[in-house]
């Protein structure tokens, strides 16, 4: 079926809305959810979601997919930023650091659910797929230690049981 070139132009146009701007409780459209509101709004009787992903392909248009993001809200952002932006080049005060300088990038992932399965997982075998437990025995809280050489291009990393997994306030034994 051949839609004239208006009908295509006002559905790219709903797909670039935010469905909330529309009063619908949603943050961004699904293909099936475009497609409905394409159709609800009398924009067309009918129409396949084959056809108006091809219509948003043409564009590249893919409200369906997002990325998170925060927006910096410091007024000093771009100065501290940059500092560190420098370190990564290998600068530090208007100044290159010596072969010897490291710079270390670390982060810290907490509470980290430590699980067990209750059977353990079977591999995949012909005609079969892998099998995996959905039950599972908690085993306390770690903590995942990060850092990145930025320099010399190396991980470090190692888990930690958190005090909170332990029964008393002291760390548990390793």
């Amino acid at each position: 079926m051949s839609f004239p070139p208006d009908i295509v132009v006002n559905v790219k146009a709903l797909a670039c809305e935010r469905p909330d701007k529309l009063g619908l409780p949603l943050s961004r459209f699904s293909l099936a959810e475009l497609r409905q509101e394409v159709v609800r709004q009398g924009l067309v009787a009918s129409v396949g979601q084959t056809t108006i992903w091809r219509w948003l392909s043409e564009d590249a248009i893919r409200p369906w997919h997002h990325r998170s993001w925060i927006f910096p809200r410091d007024p000093r952002f771009e100065e501290k930023a940059g500092a560190v932006l420098d370190l990564y080049e290998g600068i530090w005060q208007g100044q290159p650091l010596a072969p010897t300088d490291c710079v270390i990038s670390a982060d810290e992932k907490t509470s980290v659910q430590a699980r067990r399965r209750t059977h353990p997982t079977t591999p995949p075998a012909p005609g079969q797929a892998m099998r995996v437990e959905h039950e599972y025995v908690r085993k306390g809280a770690w903590a995942y230690l990060a850092a990145w050489d930025v320099r010399r291009a190396r991980i470090h990393g190692r888990c930690e049981h958190t005090p909170a997994s332990c029964p008393s306030t002291a760390w548990c034994d390793r």
